[in-house]
């Protein structure tokens, strides 16, 4: 038997090291078209590789992924974080959970995955080709045919096809698949930050505020965890979650909407003016400048009581009823226009792609064309941020690898 894997990403070779492993005899080639392999692994968590996450139950742990969930759900009793763990730690490359639940290599360095990957791969035999891109894939009774993108001439039969490209930024970059007889869901950007050129708290750069509420008027989305302010808007976990749970209306509304951000993530405003009133009552003789609720960042505090027209040398005692109301509405229902987005560093992560309908999840091999296998986020599947992507890879490529 012959196998072909294209692309030469995290999905790439994992799945190709499960099919040598699976198929000793098989001949597994590894087609990478550009000059580079593992680029997305190399810059991953800024270069330290946010491997997997830390969760152990498959049932939060699906919750992850705003595409791709159900499927998942399933596939994760078959591979999940635990395996990754032990996967790599078995090969030599120990892991650490950090507070967040993101785990990465205790070198701290990409590099060891990568390694990791490349010695596993030499050791059993899988053959990697370069600059060797994929045209088009044809049925040839069982078997399917490759044409390479830079030789018209030339083509190659194989048994088995695992797709590995990643994600597409256009839906013609999945043309190819189309053809074959696969849905393809439009493709369009998630995991991204949020622009807010006309709001003043870009001033405040570099503040975050580590349990946030942010919410998309008009929808019922919502998220919440830190959220960073920085020089052209707002980032962070509670953001990047909003983003990708709201790819395709975020997209659908141009980048263009409201966003309500409760600073405290207490939804039961009660509980707020009884905080609030409890400060008046203990300390009301302070002014209102240097008593911040909720440890509040001193410099975000002031920019809230300056946008809610509150005077910083005001004393606690004397916000009135009226006072106290701005106070609680700021906190709770704080409203900032959005224009546009800004690619969250270099993680390029698409929601779209082949549609999950197309695909056998329990093997992951095409339902319209058979032996062609899929893995990793060329398929409609996409996670939030905190290595729940890399995950989704592991998982699809090891189930594409029995090649079942």
């Amino acid at each position: 038997m012959n196998v072909a894997i294209i692309g030469g990403g995290a999905a790439g070779f994992f799945s190709a090291i499960h099919a040598k492993m699976n198929y000793p005899e098989a001949q597994v080639v590894l087609y990478e078209k550009t000059k580079k392999l593992l680029s997305k692994v190399k810059i991953s968590g800024g270069g330290r590789c946010n491997v997997t996450n830390g969760c152990t139950s498959i049932r939060e742990l699906s919750k992850a992924y705003p595409r791709g969930e159900k499927e998942l759900k399933k596939a994760f009793r078959i591979f999940n974080t635990k395996h990754t763990m032990e996967w790599f730690e078995s090969r030599k490359v120990p892991l650490m959970v950090q507070e967040d639940n993101c785990v990465f290599p205790v070198s701290q360095d990409s590099q060891s995955i990568i390694d990791c990957f490349y010695n596993e791969a030499k050791k059993l035999g899988v053959q990697i080709e370069m600059s060797k891109g994929i045209k088009s894939i044809q049925k040839k009774g069982k078997q399917l045919k490759l044409e390479f993108i830079k030789e018209e001439h030339y083509s190659r039969t194989f048994d088995k096809v695992i797709v590995a490209t990643g994600g597409s930024p256009k839906r013609t970059g999945l043309e190819w698949l189309e053809k074959l007889g696969h849905q393809i869901k439009d493709p369009v950007p998630s995991l991204f930050t949020f622009n807010m050129p006309q709001e003043k708290i870009t001033s405040l750069m570099g503040i975050v505020v580590e349990n946030a509420a942010a919410s998309i008027q008009g929808t019922k989305l919502k998220a919440n965890g830190p959220l960073l302010i920085t020089h052209w808007g707002m980032s962070g976990p509670a953001i990047l979650k909003l983003s990708a749970f709201g790819a395709r209306i975020l997209s659908e509304n141009n980048y263009t909407f409201k966003v309500q951000v409760n600073w405290l993530n207490i939804q039961n405003t009660e509980l707020v003016l009884d905080e609030l009133k409890n400060i008046v009552h203990v300390h009301g003789k302070k002014i209102v400048a240097n008593y911040r609720p909720y440890l509040l960042p001193e410099r975000l505090w002031f920019y809230l009581l300056e946008k809610c027209e509150i005077p910083k040398e005001k004393r606690w005692g004397d916000l009135g009823k009226k006072g106290l109301n701005k106070l609680i509405n700021i906190l709770t229902h704080d409203i900032y226009s959005v224009k546009g987005k800004t690619t969250f560093k270099e993680e390029f992560v698409t929601c779209g792609g082949v549609s999950l309908e197309s695909i056998d999840c329990k093997t992951m091999q095409s339902k319209v064309c058979p032996n062609l296998y899929f893995t990793g986020e060329v398929m409609d599947i996409d996670g939030i941020t905190g290595g729940y992507n890399f995950q989704a890879a592991w998982t699809t490529a090891f189930i594409a690898g029995k090649l079942g």
